[in-house]
């Protein structure tokens, strides 16, 4: 693929790796709705899985196995939602085979396999990101910026949580061998957002767990990650309690909450900043798809030939944290990063 000037006109060409729920229900129409992608081609573990799909989206292409879609020189990036345990094998496969790819959170088991995926595209002229959707809505990087211009202040708490009560089963959330765990699953979301608003990594984490007595999964999780500069956070996540997505930033001078932090939809949203002196200012953001803007993000990356705009080195960075408080949870201890 040669990248000109006029990239602006380009649509980056797409398959998606397996047929996850995520896939269907958000990126895949993000994807359509862009500026700068199409969907050429579904791929499913199988013959037929993709074919409904593939008519309900009329996306042109279907493979009934992931190594058949990767080989299509046509395409040219693919979105991997797989199970968590499949992330490094198929992006492995898919950067050997000339695709830029984009990929579900977390990005591997643990760090080390992170780091392996980072390299592997580093050594490649393809592009990896990790699908951390949240971090492109217009909201979230507004209050990025106030937090990081001083308007409450010096950051000394953060808050987060990311909860829902989980009745589908059997779910391969529960199953260990697939990378499941609620930390995994939606305690990263925490986790990515803590290191986001402080700008630094954390030096110690402490956690506690409460596993499933038939998945032996972290089904509640708490974690206290302590920051270099004595700044603190609290994170907590589960498959056992009712949905809550909480992100709250302290400051010596006021506060920050962001509601539905995580999934606010494509509806409008909002910011409540309360001042020093306990009055609050509920800043409004018009409605978006998250999703629609990393798709488009990512293929302008791409398109233009410039670094992605989350860097791998970031999901790995997350994956260490997220390692440290699974062996603070086993060993009930706090472990030093």
């Amino acid at each position: 693929m040669t990248i000109t000037d006029n990239h602006a006109s380009r649509r980056l060409r797409w398959g998606i790796v397996g047929m996850a729920n995520i896939a269907l229900k958000a990126v895949l129409p993000a994807i359509q709705a862009s500026r700068n992608g199409e969907i050429l081609a579904l791929s499913s573990r199988g013959f037929g899985k993709a074919d409904a799909p593939a008519e309900q989206f009329n996306v042109p292409r279907v493979y009934g196995s992931y190594w058949e879609m990767l080989k299509d020189p046509a395409i040219e990036a693919v979105y991997i939602p797989l199970p968590n345990s499949l992330h490094r094998e198929w992006t492995f496969e898919a950067l050997a085979r000339g695709k830029h790819v984009l990929c579900e959170k977390p990005l591997g088991l643990n760090a080390d396999e992170a780091e392996a995926m980072r390299q592997a595209a580093a050594g490649s002229s393809f592009k990896l990101m990790e699908a951390f959707m949240y971090r492109f809505h217009p909201r979230m990087r507004e209050l990025r910026r106030l937090v990081a211009t001083g308007a409450i202040g010096e950051v000394r708490l953060v808050r987060a949580a990311f909860s829902f009560k989980m009745t589908r089963l059997p779910n391969i959330r529960l199953d260990p061998t697939l990378g499941g765990g609620a930390v995994m699953d939606v305690g990263c979301y925490g986790i990515n957002f803590a290191r986001y608003m402080m700008g630094q990594e954390p030096a110690e984490v402490f956690a506690f767990a409460q596993l499933g007595q038939s998945s032996g999964v972290d089904e509640l999780l708490v974690a206290a990650l302590r920051f270099p500069n004595g700044a603190l956070a609290q994170v907590d996540c589960s498959f056992q309690i009712p949905r809550r997505m909480l992100a709250e930033v302290v400051g010596t001078e006021g506060r920050i909450e962001a509601p539905m932090a995580w999934l606010p939809g494509k509806a409008e949203s909002v910011l409540h900043l309360e001042r020093p002196d306990g009055s609050v200012e509920t800043l409004t953001f018009p409605g978006v798809d998250q999703y629609q803007i990393m798709v488009e993000e990512f293929a302008d990356a791409v398109l233009a030939s410039r670094p992605v705009p989350l860097p791998p080195s970031d999901a790995v960075a997350n994956m260490r944290v997220i390692d440290a408080v699974r062996e603070s949870a086993r060993e009930g201890r706090p472990i030093r990063l």
